[in-house]
């Protein structure tokens, strides 16, 4: 075990003991059995909200794709019509989006499906800012390399493909798979359309045992479950990525 880790599992084991101590102190009739009694809701509320993410996170990234390359093109309709998707979903809240989407959007066409509703929402949220990171990851790619790759004879396309795209790829992976931890997050605001997820169940746990305490300290545990994995993925990444540069 290196260093590194060994420190940072003591200063997690420190905060946890610390968490514990002051949870100790509270005048609190602590009930344990509350999250075991209703372990089924929770279970499905985390397979649900592992579906909505993984769901949202495939369709968002493929949206980010093509949002970012048509930030570039050079076609001025194109890019003027992804500049508008960013600045909209950006620069609105994502609870207002859920409620549009849901109250709004899916009234009109008449479906009533509050999970694939609410993916959707988090797909074209989450895709507004996988755009700009795309956008910004392709502009920084060295226009002498566009250049050329244009001077052995590849189009515009393919010097895309094979020469800038490549490397804007490899340069967005640590932001993105940033974004990706906040959705998972953001998934939470879904029980406002009443998606079985993670933070419907402890709403219902709560207003069945008026456990506070036992109904969300379990919903925070599974949250970490769920983004740990990919925030230590992007550590990694990030460390790869700047010993390649060195």
């Amino acid at each position: 075990m290196t260093r590194p880790s060994l420190v940072r599992i003591l200063i997690g084991a420190g905060v946890l003991g610390a968490l514990a101590l002051f949870l100790a102190t509270l005048d609190y009739p602590w009930n344990w059995w509350v999250p075991w009694r209703y372990r089924s809701l929770f279970l499905w509320g985390f397979v649900n909200t592992m579906l909505v993410s993984v769901g949202a996170i495939c369709m968002g990234f493929i949206i980010g794709v093509v949002g970012g390359l048509a930030r570039v093109s050079n076609n001025v309709v194109t890019r003027t019509l992804a500049g508008y998707y960013v600045e909209l979903f950006r620069g609105t809240p994502l609870l207002v989006q859920i409620y549009i989407f849901y109250f709004c959007l899916a009234a009109v066409i008449r479906y009533d499906n509050p999970m694939v509703i609410g993916m959707v929402t988090l797909a074209f949220f989450s895709g507004a800012y996988i755009t700009e990171m795309v956008r910004a990851g392709i502009e920084s790619v060295d226009p002498g390399q566009v250049e050329a790759a244009k001077s052995t004879g590849l189009n515009e396309r393919q010097t895309m493909r094979y020469v800038i795209f490549p490397q804007a790829f490899r340069r967005i992976i640590p932001p993105v798979t940033g974004q990706f931890v906040s959705l998972i997050k953001d998934s939470s605001l879904l029980s406002v359309i009443s998606v079985r997820e993670l933070t419907k169940a402890s709403e219902v746990v709560n207003a069945t045992t008026y456990k506070t305490f036992e109904a969300y300290l379990p919903l925070a545990v599974l949250y970490l479950v769920l983004t740990y994995p990919l925030s230590y993925i992007t550590q990694r990444l990030e460390q790869k990525l700047n010993n390649g540069h060195q």
